[in-house]
């Protein structure tokens, strides 16, 4: 699969929070007080302003308490449920194919929130729209155009990020994985190399996706859920302000804008 990816590592992550404090800074994202509610994760949940989070979770192994660190973040999938059914177009895919919520677009309806399997997209508050990590593409502070790598990669001390070509991402995290089952790590296992088809935010994980908070089997909306999401919209008034033919309009408009750049490349 073409495109450029992220493989995180959580066996070598020491979850220092560098890279939520690098995507903030970059991102021009208010600091989020340190509140201590019985965990070390901070913040509690993923918000307008925090793209990303590192998660704490505790499992017994060999009657011995472990923690096992996952980078709660948009995954980018390649079979986005969120751009399937956000009603505007306002998703689409960077030509890395990272996927951009635009925010010149976006009403805020939160039907991206609702679809996603990852639970990312989060409703910012203050403007009204949503929001989530965007890869470092957003307008006025895209480091892939300049040629840099994500902001999150570029501040990964243990260089449990990596950023680069798909293929070649997927090729070193097999070869992780090889070697992690080798030690004994049997359940060992590339996630989002063939999920939703293909994520292009990959983990390498020593045991099942479950063990580490993540769905086994994350499934993606349909387009006939689509229909329905525009109805139940237009009913509850979320769409008042905008006509349903225009919205769909819209949708094809984006839809055909796709096909044509899919079919131009």
């Amino acid at each position: 699969m073409a495109g450029k990816a992220i493989l995180y590592d959580p066996t070598r992550c020491s979850a220092c929070r560098g890279c939520q404090v690098a995507c903030k800074e970059w991102n021009e994202h208010e600091a989020t007080p340190t509140v201590f509610t019985g965990s070390y994760e901070n913040p509690k949940k993923l918000s307008g302003n925090t793209w990303i989070r590192m998660r704490f979770n505790e499992v017994v192994r060999n009657g011995k308490l472990s923690w096992l660190f996952t980078r709660n973040s948009c995954m980018h999938c390649t079979n986005a449920s969120c751009a399937t059914v956000c009603p505007v177009g306002a998703i689409s895919k960077t030509e890395e194919g990272f996927v951009h919520i635009d925010q010149e677009w976006c009403i805020g309806c939160g039907t991206c929130t609702e679809a996603c399997p990852f639970h990312i997209p989060h409703l910012d508050h203050h403007e009204g729209t949503v929001t989530k990590c965007q890869a470092c593409t957003s307008v006025g502070l895209n480091r892939l155009a300049a040629g840099a790598e994500p902001a999150c990669v570029k501040s990964c001390p243990p260089n449990a990020l990596i950023y680069g070509n798909r293929d070649d991402l997927v090729a070193t995290g097999q070869q992780r994985v090889a070697a992690l089952k080798a030690r004994g790590s049997t359940n060992a296992y590339l996630y989002g190399e063939k999920e939703l088809d293909g994520l292009h935010v990959m983990y390498v994980l020593d045991d099942n996706p479950s063990v580490y908070g993540l769905p086994e089997n994350p499934q993606a909306a349909t387009t006939d859920m689509v229909g329905k999401w525009l109805v139940g919209l237009a009913t509850a008034g979320v769409v008042g302000a905008l006509p349903l033919l225009w919205v769909i309009q819209r949708r094809e408009e984006m839809s055909g804008k796709a096909k044509a750049e899919g079919g131009a490349k």
